[in-house]
């Protein structure tokens, strides 16, 4: 039987792509790759949640997207992090860390 790829959790996808683009610049399909990667191939981001979530958070400020080649040759548009979205992931990551530690306490009936 094979392993069901769990939704992802409401309100966690930008933190994902901010994360994915933390260190280097990618293209649609690669932060997607990079986001899988990651988790192990536990995550997946449909092409139908990536792009508005990219257009949002370019419109935000916290990436930026210029357009360059792909490895195949390709015009792709590559976002990168900006300042702000570098402190904006910051912001998510500790709020994660918080949320998620209150989720384990409940769970373990602390």
């Amino acid at each position: 039987m094979a392993k069901e790829k769990p939704d992802l959790v409401y309100g966690t996808l930008d933190m994902l792509i901010l994360k994915a683009l933390q260190h280097d610049a990618r293209h649609g399909l690669a932060i997607a790759d990079r986001i899988q990667q990651m988790s192990k191939d536990i995550l997946r981001v449909e092409q139908g949640s990536l792009y508005p979530a990219l257009y949002r958070l370019e419109a935000q400020g916290w990436i930026k997207a210029e357009w360059g080649l792909s490895d195949n040759n390709r015009k792709a548009r590559y976002y990168k992090l900006t300042a702000a979205g570098r402190k904006q992931l910051a912001s998510e990551q500790e709020h994660w860390s918080r949320i998620t530690k209150g989720i384990d306490l409940v769970l373990s009936g602390a």
